[in-house]
């Protein structure tokens, strides 16, 4: 098993529970669900625990599209990419219909495969169905695990042996470590800007296998430094369904900006910044990662000496309170400005790390706060911010100590935010404000 989280997919025809199954795995904690335009769905990847060892689950179901050859369209690009994506595989059925040519035709691309498959057999609701659910053992995958995603009957079996040879506890990668994960939409031109790095620099590359998947991260040496290089480009299969290529190109984006300390995101020039990319950008603040945004495709754009600044500017207002992200323009086909994007890398890594003094903390923040000072609360009682701390080990987290922490409205937290970058910087990297009674 990869020293990554594991990653197990459900798979299956159309209609037999993965999206319900999906939602009951990861709602044993807090799920990771984001939405994915352009797609007939809106739940894709999130992450989800047992018995103290965590997995992330990518759901592939519910893509119909118009065509009179389901299978050759849909479910064997999803069985196949699903294999190609995972660690581990859940081939969910259905147990009112039985087995269908499509589910023989899904277990014979898993046995050929030699994949480590679970077969649940899914609407098992009562005692009453379980000798339909017998039926399956047809398939030739070994044990059945007769459960219902809808009321959870008997799922714990499943999930043990789901589980059983996964590492306890939640994988992190090492923040200490530069890791850059290159994200964006498909053509924007990651696999150009990965190749242009490592090609140019001529520097000692180290393949490392992700596990059973068909990803591999590379390792550049740029000025004497290790840094290891998340890439999702270079991944994408030939598909005939378009949903699938958005699908997928989003599961491969949201892992590798789990598994990096600092994402760049890029945007193609041509297309403009589009809500997608903002979706992409918002995924790697939620994940507290570092951030970096860069156009692509620059050298196509005509220009003047001022286009640079209108682009950062409407960007801008497009990502909102995202205002901290560092913008490079670059041409990955040129290689113009490709290095200047992993010095800007190693130094938002660097402000990823930064520890304010206590003592400097409260000496700079304090009077400002003094000069403006949070709103009273609804009963007309001062609140007043006393002491503020900095915490967390992997991202920067920033206490507020108050009297009333509970009145102090988010529009006030964010002015925090803004003096604290203000004085102390942290370009490119989000972080938490947390207020506490004091």
């Amino acid at each position: 098993m990869s020293q990554r989280i594991p990653v197990i997919a459900v798979v299956g025809r159309p209609n037999v529970g993965k999206s319900t199954l999906f939602n009951r795995l990861i709602g044993k904690r807090e799920a990771i669900v984001d939405d994915v335009p352009g797609v007939t769905r809106d739940r894709t990847f999130g992450d989800a625990e047992w018995a103290g060892k965590y997995f992330r689950v990518t759901d592939t179901g519910g893509y119909v599209p118009d065509s009179d050859d389901l299978f050759d369209t849909v479910v064997r690009e999803q069985v196949e990419k699903a294999i190609s994506e995972s660690d581990r595989l859940i081939f969910l059925v259905d147990a009112r219909d039985g087995v269908t040519a499509v589910d023989r035709e899904v277990a014979s691309i898993l046995r050929r495969a030699g994949r480590d498959v679970i077969l649940a057999v899914n609407k098992v609701d009562s005692e009453n169905y379980e000798a339909q659910a017998a039926e399956f053992y047809e398939l030739g995958l070994g044990e059945i695990y007769p459960i219902s995603a809808l009321n959870g009957r008997t799922l714990g079996d499943m999930l043990d042996a789901l589980v059983e040879d996964f590492p306890e506890g939640e994988y992190e990668p090492d923040e200490k470590e530069l890791r850059i994960a290159v994200v964006g939409r498909p053509n924007a031109g990651k696999s150009s800007l990965v190749n242009a790095l490592l090609g140019e620099q001529r520097s000692v590359v180290t393949d490392i296998p992700g596990a059973t998947r068909d990803k591999l991260d590379s390792t550049l040496k740029h000025n004497g430094e290790e840094i290891t290089l998340v890439d999702t480009a270079g991944l994408r299969k030939r598909s005939r369904v378009k949903e699938q290529i958005e699908y997928f190109s989003n599961v491969r984006t949201f892992m590798a900006i789990a598994e990096s300390t600092v994402s760049i995101v890029l945007v193609d020039a041509i297309e403009g910044f589009e809500r997608q990319d903002q979706n992409v950008v918002e995924e790697a603040v939620r994940r507290r990662k570092g951030l970096i945004i860069a156009v692509n495709k620059w050298d196509a754009i005509e220009k003047d000496h001022t286009t640079a600044r209108e682009w950062e500017l409407e960007m801008r207002h497009k990502l909102g309170s995202i205002d901290y992200a560092p913008i490079v323009f670059v041409s990955a086909l040129k290689k113009q400005r490709v290095f200047k994007l992993i010095d800007v890398a190693k130094r938002v890594h660097e402000e990823r790390k930064k520890k304010i003094p206590t003592s400097e903390l409260n000496d700079k923040l304090l009077p400002i706060i003094e000069a403006t000072p949070p709103p009273a609360s609804p009963s007309g009682r001062e609140v007043k911010v006393k002491f503020v701390n900095q915490v967390g080990n992997a991202y920067p987290v920033f206490i507020f100590f108050a009297n009333y922490p509970q009145h102090i409205p988010d529009a006030y937290v964010r002015f925090l935010e803004k003096a604290i970058r203000k004085e102390f910087g942290f370009e490119g990297v989000p972080f938490t404000i947390s207020t506490r009674k004091k």
